[in-house]
This record gives structure tokens, sequence and C-alpha cells, in this order.
């Protein structure tokens, strides 16, 4: 999920625009963006458009539900569980014990409605207690399939101005070494100036740096940037040719290529980089910036 599409839950009528995008997962929110007043209806709304429009589509299908903590997230999964929803985005989890008691009211449903247990959990990480048992989150079920920062949250939370590089850059570095100790993907939060592309872009690059995936976007004109970002450039998709070559001709654990050292770590890395170009076969390779 190079790019995350936020959809309010409660804006049916921009779903099929949502759908129409190069976004590579839309992202329903029936959590902050959602007045309380409205979540019966956009819960059903988006029920609904998910299990009628989803199944024909590529994209990824993401729902941000309520907080395990509040009556809401039982009825979110009620709505969602068995709809052709792929990956629950679950906010505020601070533990283990959060996430095991969201998959007991996953499973329940999905024991009375005779389901496989494919439905996937992307973890928030958004508060103090969470980002020091990130690693805990990260490992608690196979379920987990990501941890997505929450930068915003954390920022105000802790009085930590979020124009600071060099705090924003530690906040996401804690959350990638927990989801690298799980073997997870790590995605980035939301930028929240949507005039300022360029901007969008530079906080892009600087979680790419630290080996994020993806990025959230919260409007249209930011879903070019993302994906040009979080693809293999060029260089790196030559360099790993190179790699996977020079590997399949020798017989030594460590050898060089192009000048520098490879050993496991780095084949296995340039194997992960043919891999998501392929996925994105059709694309031209962003350059080298």
């Amino acid at each position: 999920m190079r790019s995350k599409l936020f959809v309010p839950g409660s804006r049916p009528e921009l779903f099929e625009k949502a759908l129409a995008s190069a976004a590579d997962a839309l992202s329903f929110d029936l959590e902050d963006a959602v007045a309380p007043a409205k979540k019966a209806e956009a819960r059903a709304a988006v029920s609904a458009f998910v299990q009628e429009r989803m199944a024909e589509s590529p994209k990824i299908s993401v729902v941000r539900v309520n907080a395990v903590s509040t009556p809401l997230f039982a009825a979110d999964v009620e709505a969602l569980v068995g709809r052709g929803v792929e990956i629950l985005n679950i906010p505020k989890l601070e533990s283990a014990g959060d996430v095991l008691a969201a998959i007991s009211t996953i499973e329940r449903l999905e024991s009375n409605r005779g389901l496989r247990k494919t439905l996937k959990i992307l973890a928030n990480i958004e508060t103090p207690k969470a980002l020091r048992l990130a690693v805990e989150i990260a490992t608690s079920s196979p379920r987990i399939m990501g941890l997505q920062i929450g930068l915003i949250d954390l920022c105000s939370t802790c009085g930590i101005d979020p124009n600071d590089q060099a705090a924003v850059q530690t906040l996401r570095l804690g959350v990638r070494m927990a989801a690298a100790e799980a073997g997870i993907p790590t995605y980035d939060s939301a930028f929240a100036n949507i005039k300022d592309v360029e901007g969008f872009r530079e906080s892009a690059l600087a979680a790419r740096r630290l080996g994020f995936s993806g990025k959230s976007c919260i409007h249209p004109s930011q879903i070019a940037a993302a994906n040009q970002v979080f693809s293999p450039r060029a260089d790196e998709i030559a360099y790993a040719q190179n790699v996977l070559a020079t590997a399949a001709e020798t017989s030594e654990g460590a050898f060089t290529v192009d000048g520098q050292m490879v050993d496991a770590p780095v084949i296995a890395r340039a194997r992960a980089i043919l891999a998501l170009a392929a996925a994105n076969e059709g694309e031209a390779p962003p350059k080298a910036t």
C-alpha cells in the first residue's frame, strides 16, 4: 500500500471518485471523520459499498473503525466482518491485550458466520503507551499485517512540534523497529496541508528513508507523490537485478556488486525490491533523486 486514501464514511458521494483514483488502497473512515450522529449511517454505507463495489477492484479495502475501548467497535465489526473488507485499521491500540480483545470480537463473528480467518489488522501507534509497547502490539497476533504511526496524535499528546524533523524521525524510527522485529511493514501518517504537495513529498521521502512502505493520503492530490516515492527507483531495480544475477553465478556467501559488499540480507532486500517492482508492473519506475 504505497498510497492509502482516506475516505470519510459519511461522504458516500466520494466513494466512486476514490475508487477511480490511483491509490493502492482505500481507507474508509468510521472514526474521527464521522460525527457521532452519523456513525450508523456511515457504517451501513461503507459496508454496502465495499461488498458491492470493492470485490471487483484491485484496490485494497481498509476500514478505520472506532477504538476497541468504545461500544462503537462491536457495531463496526458486526457490519464489516464477511462483507469483503480486507483490513481493519484499528486506532488507539495500546497493548497486546487491546489487540486480543479486538480479535476475540472478530473471531466470534467469523465463527458464527462460518467464515475463514482472513481479516487482517493494521494497528495504529498514536499514543505514548502504544509507542512504548509497539513491539508487543506488532507481535501479538499473525493478524497484524502492519503498523501505522499516528504522528499528529503523538505530537499533540506530547507537545512535540510536528515540524521538528529530528523528533518526528525519532518517533518514526521507534515504530519502524517494532514492525521490523515482527517482520511486517510500517505505514506513515497523514500530512495535513493538502495544498503543500511538495511538503507531502518531502514527508514521504523522510519516511521512506527509514524503511516505511507507504503513506496515508487525505486528498487525491497526494496520491501521485506517494506512489512515486514508495516505488523502487530505476537505479534500485538495476542494482537488485545485478545482485541476484551475481548471486546465481557464485558459490560465495559474500561478494561485491558495484564495489559494495553483498551478503544474505542484501540479497533478501534485492528480492523484495524486484517483487515490489513486479507488483507495480506497467508503471515507469521513478528516477534516482
